[in-house]
């Protein structure tokens, strides 16, 4: 089972972030101690100092195409400049974006394994098929037993175990996803170029896995409406790639038609949990947190960090920490 830890939902207030105060305003001074009592104050600095090896990371799962080298978690080639801020610790999970899920899922594995076990916890972010990516893993691997590894990559993406110990799945704290395409895409559904096309089929995205079964993380879904040249192969709201039945995490066997409330004949996509207009759960544990009432939002990133992937970015720059 996924090792999952209760938490607020997160806040997308832009409210300006809070840096660490550093050991030195926690501080205490041990006075010397005799008998039992030393071995309680070193019994009290060993936790101390395990709890202090605990770092938290934000994974990045990018999607079609992709853009960054496999195993290269600095490389931010497919979302922007490394520079910017995209949450504590950020990592790219790099794949090649052309493969079939199945036959890369071991790149997310790897990463997972290194920096989301022992101590360690990860917040995740994904974009578009990573959003397939990390749902396929999560259902097919999330409660298989993994080594504990030492967050040190070696140059294939992998770490050396750590003290030869397992744990039943990965330290997730929630996910955060933009362009969502775990429910596919008509306009896969018209050709494939790549072998991903194939997994990306609407019919065949959403009967890979099981969707429900994210381990009890919440992924919570950045929905753009912004439209584009393919927009009539999509129905209802989309960002020109994905449609809000996958964006926003709409269950079932196939696609369907949701939009804004502002939009007529067409039934809304509701925000969080909560069932479409016309009664359609959302999988479990999905949430929609922005729905794109303006229409502004592409599907990104454009390779700076735009588009859908914008909002996305600053939500984990204030939350995951």
């Amino acid at each position: 089972m996924l090792q999952h830890r209760p938490f607020d939902a997160p806040s997308t207030q832009a409210a300006g972030l809070r840096q660490a105060s550093g050991w030195a305003a926690n501080r205490h001074v041990v006075q010397p101690a005799a008998g039992w009592q030393r071995h309680v104050v070193l019994a009290a600095l060993l936790l101390t100092g395990l709890s202090a090896s605990a770092t938290n990371y934000t994974l990045w799962i990018h999607g079609r195409k992709g853009g960054g080298a496999p195993g290269n978690y600095k490389d931010f080639a497919y979302w922007g400049p490394a520079s910017a801020n995209g949450g504590v610790n950020k990592k790219a999970v790099n794949w090649d974006g052309r493969s079939r899920i199945a036959t890369q899922a071991s790149r997310l594995r790897d990463a997972l394994d290194c920096f989301c076990t022992g101590p360690n916890w990860c917040y995740v972010a994904a974009h578009s098929a990573g959003n397939l990516m990390i749902g396929y893993v999560l259902d097919l691997y999330g409660g298989s037993a993994r080594y504990r590894k030492t967050p040190v990559p070696r140059a294939d993406g992998q770490c050396a175990n750590s003290d030869g110990r397992t744990q039943a799945g990965w330290n997730i704290k929630w996910v955060g996803v933009a362009a969502g395409a775990a429910g596919g895409s008509e306009v896969a559904d018209m050709g494939s170029e790549f072998p991903l096309d194939h997994d990306l089929k609407t019919v065949t995205a959403r009967s890979l896995y099981n969707h429900n079964n994210t381990r009890g993380a919440m992924f919570y879904m950045f929905a753009g409406a912004s439209g584009g040249l393919l927009s009539w192969l999509l129905p209802g709201q989309d960002d020109m790639w994905v449609s809000y039945h996958s964006s926003g995490g709409v269950a079932g066997s196939s696609g369907g038609s949701f939009c804004n409330p502002a939009d007529w004949f067409c039934d809304d996509l509701t925000l969080g949990k909560l069932p479409t207009q016309n009664g359609r759960a959302k999988w479990t544990n999905h949430s929609v947190l922005l729905r794109d009432d303006g229409e502004i939002y592409n599907h990104g990133p454009g390779n700076n960090w735009a588009g859908i992937v914008a909002p996305l970015r600053a939500h984990m720059q204030l939350n995951a920490r």
